[in-house]
């Protein structure tokens, strides 16, 4: 499974693609799977909204101990939300999908992040 996020260009948020619109919690993402054309279409209507966010990219998702998270750790910490205090940002809001991310184990970088790198 993957799912698009990006930031927001105008307070950095972390968001994600959700049937053309972007939203804030990661629970609320689109999830397409590995081989869904539909996955790089998003990205690609994404990209035509440079004014919006920056940088879209999927991210690879993987069914951990507690439900869907992303296999990045990078990709965890920023659907969670600021790492500085568990009472701070989208972490503080609690709910099965929150567990599952805190619950969540795997790599270091995601193939989307690694793609993006290459292609800069």
């Amino acid at each position: 499974m993957k799912a698009l996020t990006a930031n927001r260009l105008i307070d950095g948020e972390v968001v994600f693609w959700q049937a053309g619109q972007w939203v804030e919690r990661f629970a609320d993402a689109e999830l397409f799977a590995a081989d869904d054309p539909a996955g790089p279409a998003a990205v690609d209507a994404a990209k035509t909204q440079p004014t919006v966010i920056v940088e879209p990219y999927l991210i690879d998702l993987a069914e951990g101990p507690a439900g869907l998270a992303p296999v990045s750790y990078r990709e965890r910490i920023r659907a969670l939300g600021p790492t500085n205090e568990p009472t701070h940002g989208k972490q503080a809001e609690g709910g099965a999908a929150v567990a599952a991310l805190q619950a969540a184990t795997g790599a270091a970088r995601s193939t989307g992040r690694v793609d993006l790198i290459r292609r800069k």
